[in-house]
């Protein structure tokens, strides 16, 4: 499904120019002049006593490996004029001779560049505005460089983005792939991957077009596991979106959408009448409030709820067969979107595993509950149904939407369920 990531410095100074045109819209910051940092990198300078930064003993190679991003810039959507490349590689050879002020242009010129490959790109939900990929500050990009155990490898693999960004960025540029298509797909979900956050602190990564939750703790995955995610149904599809985690429900209920009380629910109510309420253990409630009241199931009509002439709100309460399962881990968000136990642990099994009505059902939720809670879950105190427990902390949750995605030395290619991909590409080739 992939080739071998191998990339040699020379061959891609060789191939600087990088292959084929950009096929995504060029970036607004393509459009502006390189900001004026050099008051900022000389603050970082006179912090550390004027040491060097790329030209240090334990810089490795760092400073050519930089020279190699900035050539090959277009691999980010970027032009690599706006990043002096020339002027660039004449500090590199005075830098090696000795040149104190050589070190200053190559960190204005990383510092440009690290600042135009972070910003948002589109199309994603944040429900907590700070998980918003934002530019970095000159002194913040230039003190996490310096704090890189590996210098070099840092600057190669773009540390400051998520690990995902600099492994689909390190195929791209060294044109590991075999079509016009594979390259197309590697740059659009390069873009995607903008959203997701570079390798510090603890996060959950849930893509939808493989089905798959993982658990990263600095940058590494620690912990993985199926999912069912949304159905390609536009209505049905699980969103790109960024929140934190902040409380797990333990013995939720589960309210029935609108839809699936038309589709699904009332014609089987039709059938079994009050039976269908006592059996199941659902209630119908007054209204959509925080507060309803439970009423007479029979109150409504339901042949006009199967109509869709009427809504009607359903909610299962807990118990062995509550959709929900017995937990539900919350990042409340306008769209009711959650990751959350379920007792259909046959659905979790199914190679096709896009079944949901948007939310994400957990093959393990109680192994991703001991994760969040640092090996302490919250057991339910009693019966009592939605009972909140905070996490120690918010951790952040991340759904996204990667159909070319790396995997060792290798890219693995998803289906476009979504067909994301392809109405991109359709805009890309109207334009």
């Amino acid at each position: 499904m992939g080739k071998t990531l191998k990339v040699l410095t020379g061959a891609l100074l060789a191939t600087a120019s990088f292959a084929g045109p950009i096929m995504l819209a060029p970036s607004p910051a393509l459009a502006a002049r390189v900001p004026d940092t050099g008051g900022a990198v000389a603050d970082f300078y006179r912090s550390r006593g004027g040491a060097s930064l790329w030209f240090s003993p334990r810089a490795g190679n760092a400073a050519q490996q930089l020279l190699m991003l900035l050539s090959t810039a277009r691999a980010d959507n970027l032009n690599p004029n706006r990043y002096n490349v020339k002027g660039v590689a004449r500090a590199l050879q005075a830098g090696q001779r000795g040149d104190a002020g050589a070190d200053m242009v190559l960190s204005q010129a990383f510092v440009a560049f690290a600042r135009d490959v972070k910003h948002d790109p589109g199309g994603v939900i944040y429900v907590d505005p700070e998980l918003k990929p934002m530019p970095p500050s000159a002194m913040a990009l230039l003190s996490q460089a310096a704090a890189a155990p590996n210098l070099a490898a840092f600057i190669e693999n773009e540390g400051w983005m998520s690990p995902i960004y600099g492994k689909l960025r390190l195929a791209l540029a060294s044109r590991i792939y075999r079509s016009e298509r594979e390259r197309q797909l590697l740059a659009l979900n390069l873009e995607r991957a903008r959203a997701l956050p570079s390798g510090n602190g603890r996060y959950v990564i849930v893509n939808a077009p493989a089905a798959r939750l993982y658990m990263y703790d600095n940058g590494q995955v620690v912990d993985s596991m199926r999912v069912v995610a949304g159905r390609p149904d536009p209505i049905a599809q699980t969103p790109m979106m960024n929140a934190f985690i902040r409380y797990v429900a333990l013995n939720p209920y589960w309210n029935s959408p609108p839809d699936i009380t038309a589709k699904r629910l009332a014609p089987t109510i039709l059938k079994e009448g009050r039976a269908y309420f006592r059996n199941r253990g659902y209630e119908l409630l007054s209204d959509w409030s925080d507060h309803p009241r439970v009423i007479d199931p029979m109150s409504i009509d339901w042949r006009a709820v199967a109509a869709g002439q009427v809504q009607a709100r359903l909610r299962q309460k807990p118990g062995p067969a509550n959709s929900m399962g017995k937990m539900k881990f919350m990042f409340p968000n306008p769209q009711g979107i959650w990751l959350h136990d379920t007792p259909e642990q046959e659905k979790i099994d199914e190679a096709a595993r896009l079944q949901s009505n948007g939310c994400v059902r957990l093959e393990d939720a109680a192994r991703l509950a001991r994760w969040l809670f640092n090996g302490r879950p919250p057991r339910p105190q009693g019966a009592k149904p939605e009972q909140r427990v905070n996490l120690p902390a918010p951790v952040p949750v991340y759904l996204t939407y990667l159909t070319a995605v790396p995997s060792g030395t290798s890219i693995v290619y998803f289906d476009d369920f979504y067909g994301k991909d392809r109405a991109r590409l359709s805009r890309l080739a109207s334009l």
